[in-house]
């Protein structure tokens, strides 16, 4: 699998699944490639580095998310 393929299938089952959940663990993106999280992390950490997933943490959670999607993403464009 390359990059391409690994960012289309992310950005598929995460656009499918966006009416219930907005964040994602890290295994739930290394399941959707049907890889192990180590084989995952470099496609996963690359589509961060080129905004197509953005990480956020809660201190003691880490999650991905598509950009501007969730209840986050409102709250944190009136702030600024």
């Amino acid at each position: 699998m390359d990059q391409a393929e690994a960012q289309e299938k992310i950005v598929t089952a995460l656009k499918a699944k966006l009416k219930s959940k907005s964040k994602f663990y890290f295994n739930d993106l290394s399941g959707i490639l049907d890889m192990k999280p180590r084989e995952a992390k470099k496609f996963i950490n690359k589509m961060v580095e080129d905004g197509i997933l953005e990480y956020w943490s809660s201190g003691s959670t880490s999650m991905y998310g598509l950009p501007g999607t969730g209840k986050q993403a409102g709250a944190e464009h009136e702030e600024k």
